[in-house]
């Protein structure tokens, strides 16, 4: 058998909203620091501008708070940068989700491991 590996989804709902903030939004905002852009990002991550603008404006509405600031184009062309919140909430989930994969990892050698030997 190959060996196996833990993998898993994560993400945060609140209760009038389902997929609040996640991989894929933190995925997007890394993209967003590193690109200076939506539209790259969102190539870069293989999914529609408009997705990826409607999953930002989701996010936004429903925490309450801006994650980017859109400067629209001109003979420069337009970016998107992170807000210092967006910066924020991207350290905080990064940090967040290395908790979690460490959790998941020490539950496999726990309860898993011993199967697949």
């Amino acid at each position: 058998m190959n060996k196996l590996k833990t993998r898993f989804k994560l993400w945060l709902s609140s209760e009038d909203a389902e997929g609040v903030f996640g991989d894929g939004k933190w995925r997007l905002l890394k993209s967003i620091d590193t690109e200076d852009s939506l539209r790259a990002a969102s190539q870069l991550l293989h999914i529609s501008y408009r997705k990826a603008w409607g999953d930002l404006k989701k996010a936004q509405q429903c925490l309450n708070i801006s994650l980017v600031e859109k400067q629209r184009g001109g003979t420069l062309g337009g970016r998107t940068k992170l807000t210092e919140q967006g910066k924020k909430w991207v350290k905080a989930y990064t940090r967040f989700r290395n908790d979690i994969e460490k959790a998941v990892e020490k539950a496999y050698e726990k309860h898993i491991r011993e199967l697949v030997k």
